[in-house]
């Protein structure tokens, strides 16, 4: 049945019970009816529909979430799976539905270890009546309010407890409190105050974590229903070693469960690990080779595997071997023997192999290809030809070199075959001859002068020592006083940031007026 639709005249599935109830609130008598797949610990009754081969009246009775007991059909009622029934509880009774019969019941005791109280089994009273089923009903409509009512109740007394559940029995005269607590606690006290506040019965259990998360229910990290909540009904100590057997990573976020304990699942598997490891021999000395010695860094245990490595701290010259030829080699090396090589002559090297692609694509080594020139980014933008130059290049190249001017500038070769810049003649055309940077042309004046058309003075004569006036004559100074000078850089914009002043805002200065020229044409 599906959970989350609402049928018509019917409530939504109770989750914890696993039942709809139905014509409750319109007047008509009130029943429930089972849903399945919305109970916790179901199973499967894959004998329920051949003969009974031994004949029993026992039958399985499951209530809220993960609580079940087994009850004895002494009234012989044709009970069947699904059916709701009024069964024995201390006081009163108890509401619950048939979840097993047959020859399965006995299996299923067997599995859980039920031992029933003092040899006897509580009775099946009837089938639930419609009276029975509404007060049923009630009593579940009170547990959530119950429970949050509890909590504030305990943390008020300041107890060291959670209580995480609440169930009441089908009469509505009892509840059981689920608690968790990591000591002991001393709830005499809390037990008269939830009599008081609540009008019912108190029965307080004490619960583990693993049991809690088996009530509550979720999706563990393999994407399937806790195992707590879906078949686990008896827990196993868990510890680290068993990690440790399956070489599984110490990773406690990995390694805990839902319930922040180590996750049951770890020793599914671990009697399989166990055996197998004992065919596996236990080294406390490397490996004795003549090339080196060989440490243990790896066992395979399912493929019954050892990998050696020739460093003791980091994972080099990585060497597998079956476990047979490691037997071999730790006799060898106890009778004082060393081999040559850790692998048998018999068994070849182990080759790596190609993975087959369904596409070059998908192939990692798909850009390794040999040859492969720096340049191709470049080659790929001259465009559609490839590398090939145009006709126009060629033809534009060629003229160049058949140019005789231009043969004459560069001027003949060495015997090296490199040109010898100074046997370059005069440039086609004239022309000022440019630096190999590009820049401006060289002056063709004076050695001894610099680069500004001053000559290049003695070494100390600008160290604030005043040239004198033949020099300032020929260098083409000017004689103007340094006042003059510095007013006309002012002007120019270089003794400040703020570059030249506007030729209005000169003082003393007046802005000629430009007269344009007369046109010959008109003239």
């Amino acid at each position: 049945m599906d959970s989350t639709q609402n049928h018509s005249g019917c409530t939504p599935p109770d989750m914890g019970r696993g039942c709809t109830f139905c014509h409750c609130d319109d007047g008509g008598e009130c029943e429930a009816r089972p849903c399945e797949g919305c109970f916790k610990l179901h199973e499967t009754a894959w004998l329920e529909e051949y003969p009974q081969h031994t004949a029993t009246d026992i039958v399985e009775v499951r209530f809220k979430n993960t609580r079940r007991s087994y009850y004895q059909n002494i009234n012989n009622l044709p009970l069947r799976r699904g059916d709701i029934v009024a069964v024995e509880a201390s006081p009163g009774h108890d509401i619950g539905i048939v979840s097993l019969t047959g020859d399965l019941v006995a299996k299923q005791m067997r599995r859980v270890g039920f031992n029933p109280f003092n040899g006897e089994f509580k009775k099946v009273y009837r089938k639930a009546k419609p009276f029975d089923i509404e007060r049923w009903q009630e009593a579940i409509a009170l547990e959530h309010e119950t429970m949050i009512a509890s909590r504030q109740i305990a943390a008020e007394m300041g107890l060291n407890m959670k209580i995480g559940d609440v169930e009441y029995q089908g009469d509505k005269i009892k509840a059981i409190f689920y608690y968790i607590a990591d000591e002991r606690v001393d709830f005499r006290e809390l037990i008269k105050v939830f009599a008081e506040r609540f009008h019912i019965r108190i029965e307080m259990k004490q619960i583990g974590a693993r049991q809690e998360a088996g009530r509550i229910g979720g999706i563990g990290a393999c994407g399937r229903e806790l195992c707590c909540a879906s078949w686990i009904s008896s827990f196993s100590s868990v510890t680290t070693n068993a990690a440790r057997v399956q070489d599984i990573s110490l990773n406690p976020q990995k390694l805990a469960g839902q319930c922040s304990k180590l996750k049951c699942c770890l020793v599914y598997e671990y009697d399989t690990y166990a055996d197998a490891r004992r065919d596996f021999p236990r080294l406390r000395e490397p490996l004795q080779a003549m090339d080196g010695e060989y440490y243990l860094v790896k066992s395979d245990i399912l493929a019954r595997t050892m990998s050696f490595s020739s460093s003791k701290d980091a994972m080099v010259n990585i060497v597998t071997l079956p476990v047979e030829r490691v037997k071999e080699i730790i006799a060898l090396n106890r009778a004082g023997k060393k081999i040559d090589r850790l692998q048998s002559d018999d068994v070849p090297d182990a080759v790596a192999e190609e993975p087959t692609y369904r596409s070059e694509e998908d192939s990692i080594t798909r850009f390794d290809t040999a040859g492969k020139c720096r340049g191709g980014r470049r080659n790929r933008s001259r465009g559609q030809e490839g590398d090939r130059p145009s006709e126009q290049g060629r033809d534009s190249r060629s003229a160049r070199s058949d140019n005789p001017q231009r043969r004459e500038h560069r001027g003949p070769r060495s015997e090296s075959g490199e040109r010898n810049p100074e046997n370059r003649g005069p440039r086609p055309g004239g022309g000022d001859r440019r630096d190999a940077r590009g820049g401006r042309p060289e002056r063709q004046g004076d050695p001894s002068r610099r680069g500004n058309g001053r000559p290049n003075l003695p070494q100390g004569a600008g160290d604030g020592s005043k040239e004198p006036a033949a020099i300032r004559q020929e260098s083409g100074g000017d004689n103007r006083s340094a006042e003059q000078r510095r007013s006309r850089n002012r002007g120019r914009g270089r003794s400040n940031g703020n570059g030249p002043r506007p030729r209005d805002e000169r003082p003393g200065e007046e802005r000629p007026t430009r007269t344009p020229a007369p046109d010959p044409e008109k003239a």
